[in-house]
């Protein structure tokens, strides 16, 4: 069995996680990257969307994250988040109804500041892209 490299990801208020994993891809700002262990050491920005890996048992598991960066070493990759949440704690009724109010001030033609309500659309059609995907 292959070694495998420690993933941890944290965001201001928690560390969501910290454990082993065989591989890991994140969504970089100029693209999705990957990682295995003896990786070349790097430091990215990240864009909201999905983290994916495979623990070290092999199960596929999946975290939303939105910004931040990312740095790889050879044996370990830390995510540095604006947020961050594993699949399973994704509650699917607040990221619909941030999604409403995000299309809602899209609507608007006055007094929105697009930008912001932009980026709260992508986070919430992240979120739930990702808890619609099977486990």
């Amino acid at each position: 069995m292959a070694e495998n490299i420690t993933l941890e990801v944290v965001t201001p208020e928690q560390i969501v996680v910290s454990e082993d994993a065989q591989i890991v891809v994140a969504p970089g700002t100029l693209g999705e990257f990957g990682v295995l262990i003896g990786h070349t050491p790097f430091l990215t920005t990240l864009k909201t969307g999905t983290i994916h890996y495979k623990d070290a048992n092999g199960r596929e598991r999946f975290l939303f994250v939105s910004g931040g960066f990312a740095e790889a070493l050879p044996d370990k990759v830390t995510i540095l988040a604006e947020s961050a949440e594993r699949r399973q704690d994704i509650d699917a009724g607040r990221a619909k109804a941030a999604l409403e109010r995000a299309q809602n001030r899209l609507e608007k033609e006055e007094d929105v500041d697009f930008v912001r309500a932009k980026a709260a659309l992508e986070r919430a059609l992240h979120r739930l892209k990702l808890i619609e995907t099977r486990q």
